[in-house]
């Protein structure tokens, strides 16, 4: 059974239709590639899995329960996690104060205690200090914890954006553009971060125009025009594809 199943998929606003009976399956622990030109719908796509766009019709079915017309922070309750084109960064905070914020969706204590500052808030706070220290080693942040997220590079500040959504222990994790306007060694760089993700036991799924980064890493690769399906296979199959070689104007030959 797929992790992700949708099915049927339509997404209007208005007289423009911009996901078009989109069916589309996501297997376990792999990294799947979301490609196409501009105003395709990749980014509809995710808006919609992650319930910040209800779709016209058509289902999504996540670890085998309809999941559509959730609310974002719902459908991260379920466990899928996204990372946004915008960062969505505190940037006049820490490297190491924005990810031990997303930690605190996981905490167990609640309100009333965080207000007094109980013993148990206070364990917390150390047990979850500590986990975002070893996400920030793990995800090669740690000598920049210190650091105000405004003034990393744009590299780093990718890879910060990548963590923060980690730190939610994400089943499926939804990367919107992560390496786009990327140097070459900071895409190699990101690009690594996510497969040692998807080794961890995470799904996923990527929108991104670096076709490099896409070829190189991607398990997977789907391919939208015009809010539809129009190839999916491995890279080598995408690459060769004439439908999506007219897509792009010869961009993947």
């Amino acid at each position: 059974m797929a992790l992700l199943e949708i099915r049927g998929i339509v997404k209007q606003f208005g007289g423009l239709t911009a996901l078009n009976d989109l069916d589309l399956d996501v297997f376990d622990s792999e990294i799947v590639g979301i490609i196409g030109p501009n105003g395709a719908g990749k980014t509809t796509l995710f808006n919609v899995i992650t319930g910040f766009l209800p779709p016209t019709s058509g289902k999504i079915i996540f670890q085998g329960k309809d999941i559509t017309g959730l609310r974002p922070d719902q459908v991260a309750q379920e466990g899928i996690g996204r990372a946004f084109q915008d960062l969505a960064l505190c940037l006049q905070s820490t490297a190491f104060d924005n990810v031990f914020t997303a930690f605190h969706k996981r905490y167990k204590t609640g309100l009333w205690s965080a207000f007094f500052h109980t013993r148990a808030v206070r364990e917390e706070e150390k047990y979850f200090g500590q986990r975002t220290l070893e996400l920030m080693e793990f995800m090669g942040l740690l000598p920049h914890k210190d650091k105000l997220a405004t003034n990393l590079s744009s590299g780093y500040q990718k890879a910060l954006s990548i963590s923060v959504a980690f730190a939610t222990r994400p089943k499926l994790l939804l990367l919107d553009e992560p390496v786009t306007t990327l140097s070459p060694d900071r895409v190699e760089m990101i690009m690594e971060l996510v497969t040692k993700v998807r080794d961890t036991g995470t799904t996923v799924i990527i929108i991104e125009h670096n076709m490099k980064a896409i070829m190189d890493y991607c398990d997977r690769i789907v391919v939208l025009a015009y809010g539809k399906k129009i190839a999916e296979g491995l890279p080598q199959e995408i690459r060769e594809n004439k439908d999506v070689i007219e897509a792009y104007l010869g961009v993947t030959a």
